[in-house]
C-alpha cells in the first residue's frame, strides 16, 4: 500500500524571483567611508563610533584595496598598548589591519553572497572591480535584500 500525500497541487506564482537578477551590486554600499593605512589608530576609533560602524576598507592613494579594519583590531590595540605600557596617539592601522582581504563579486546573487558570510564569519565583503574598491556588501544589506523579497517566492 502506497503512502498518500493528502497536499495539493501547488500554484505557481506568477512573480516568481530569478535569482541571477539579484545581484549583490544592487545591493552593495557605495558611499563608503574608507580608511587610509597611515591613519592613527585613535582617529579610526573616533570615525567608527562617529559613523556608528564596526569596520571599513583601507584604500591607498588610488582607491586600491589594502586591507580591512574593525572595531575587533583596534580593541586588540588597546589591550596591548596597555600591556606593554605604550601610547597609541601615533600608533598607524597599518600593522593592525587585516591585510589579506577576502572580496566577492559584484555579479555574485544575494542568496550564495549570504552563504559566502555564513562560510567566513565576516561582517562585510569588500567588492573590487579592476583593482578599484568600489563597494561594500554587509550582512545587513542581505537582510535588507531579503525583506525586500519578503512575500515573493524564492525559488
Amino acid at each position: 500500500m502506497g503512502i498518500k500525500s493528502f497536499q495539493g497541487a501547488r500554484k505557481q506564482q506568477a512573480h516568481a524571483v530569478d535569482e541571477t537578477l539579484l545581484k549583490v551590486s544592487d545591493y552593495m554600499s557605495t558611499d563608503l567611508i574608507t580608511f587610509t593605512p597611515d591613519q592613527t589608530i585613535e582617529s579610526v576609533m573616533q570615525s567608527l563610533i562617529h559613523n556608528k560602524i564596526s569596520g571599513g576598507p583601507v584604500v591607498n592613494e588610488h582607491n586600491e584595496l589594502v586591507g580591512i579594519i574593525s572595531e575587533g583590531d583596534c580593541i586588540k590595540q588597546i589591550s596591548e598598548s596597555r600591556y606593554y605600557n605604550m601610547p597609541m596617539q601615533d600608533n598607524t592601522i597599518e600593522n593592525h589591519m587585516v591585510k589579506n582581504v577576502e572580496t566577492i563579486d559584484g555579479n555574485m546573487n544575494i542568496f550564495d553572497a549570504a552563504n559566502k558570510f555564513l562560510q567566513a564569519k565576516r561582517r562585510r565583503f569588500p567588492i573590487v572591480e579592476n583593482g578599484k574598491l568600489v563597494g561594500q556588501i554587509s550582512q545587513k544589506d542581505i537582510l535588507k535584500a531579503a525583506m525586500q523579497l519578503k512575500g515573493q517566492n524564492w525559488k
